[in-house]
């Protein structure tokens, strides 16, 4: 069994140990043009090339949960896409999320303000019922991050493509559901997949639909978001701010407005971070299903996107 890793600005070296360490009898090495095509691929943003001198490959592993640069690929028909179920990262993701849901409901972007200038300064409590948190995509990550909030007692609200029963969570789905979900959200998180129809998703529109003095914690992908027509909600006020942890531009340019923006809160695509233990040991495990014939979680649906 070969193993080839492909995954650009990742030192190769620890995977490459990792990997074999967890299947001591397969053949795991860096992918170089022109090597003898592999059984498996461990991948992260590969290029084209690469997958055109797969033509034997059974599934091809993303180290990562969104799939969107590898499905604009042009990959074989009926190939495996394997996505990482969880791997450490919807913890991340649940920390970060209450972090920023947090700091906004408390001020404590105000507190900070407060202390640059020695102010001794108090805000009055704001109510907890007022402040219902919409999660935008209610996959593994999403309800990771519902169930999160609501140990902080939150209300929360969701929304999917297709029905979805979260205990607490009131839920939405359909292109019906999505205006009264937008209607109800005080703070809105957003954890889609990027797909053709999720594209620009997060635009003048849609956030306008959002109630005054919203606010916006984006870490799914820059793409979803029409950047001029957040940057125009938060100007008019209709906005109150967001925290962005993914852009259309990676890395952030240095003159992007958002560095500056009084109410932007910037990350460097942060939110959460590959676990590499974690995932060799998923990754291998479902090598091993596959080796004997078995059925594997994670697999994406090429017509949906994720």
């Amino acid at each position: 069994m070969h193993i080839a890793f492909c995954c650009t600005d990742t030192k190769a070296e620890p995977w490459l140990a990792g990997l074999r360490a967890a299947l001591p009898g397969a053949t795991v090495r860096e992918w170089a043009s022109g090597d003898p095509p592999a059984d498996y691929a461990v991948v992260w943003a590969p290029p084209q090339r690469f997958i055109d001198e797969q033509p034997r490959l059974r599934a091809l592993f993303n180290i990562g949960a969104g799939v969107d640069a590898l499905l604009r690929l042009r990959l074989p028909p009926g190939l495996r896409v394997v996505r990482l179920d969880d791997a450490g990262m919807a913890v991340q993701m649940a920390e970060y999320v209450c972090h920023g849901v947090i700091r906004y409901f408390r001020e404590f972007d105000a507190y900070e303000a407060a202390q640059r200038e020695a102010r001794w300064a108090f805000r009055k409590p704001r109510a907890r019922a007022d402040f219902t948190v919409g999660v935008l995509g209610l996959g593994v990550l999403g309800t990771r991050v519902a169930q999160a909030l609501q140990v902080f007692e939150f209300p929360v609200v969701g929304y999917s493509r297709t029905p979805k029963a979260l205990p607490g969570v009131t839920s939405f789905h359909g292109e019906e559901g999505l205006a009264p979900f937008l209607a109800r959200s005080r703070v809105l998180v957003n954890l889609l997949p990027l797909t053709d129809a999720t594209r620009g998703i997060l635009n003048r529109a849609t956030l306008g639909q959002l109630p005054a003095g919203a606010y916006l914690i984006n870490v799914a992908r820059g793409a979803h978001v029409v950047e001029e027509d957040l940057l125009a909600l938060l100007d008019s006020g209709h906005l109150a701010g967001a925290t962005l942890d993914v852009f259309a531009s990676e890395p952030l340019p240095p003159e992007h407005p958002f560095w500056r923006h009084p109410r932007v809160t910037v990350t460097p695509h942060t939110a959460a971070r590959t676990l590499r233990d974690e995932s060799i040991a998923q990754i291998a495990g479902k090598i091993r299903a596959l080796e004997r014939g078995e059925p594997i979680s994670g697999v994406v649906d090429p017509q949906r996107g994720y």
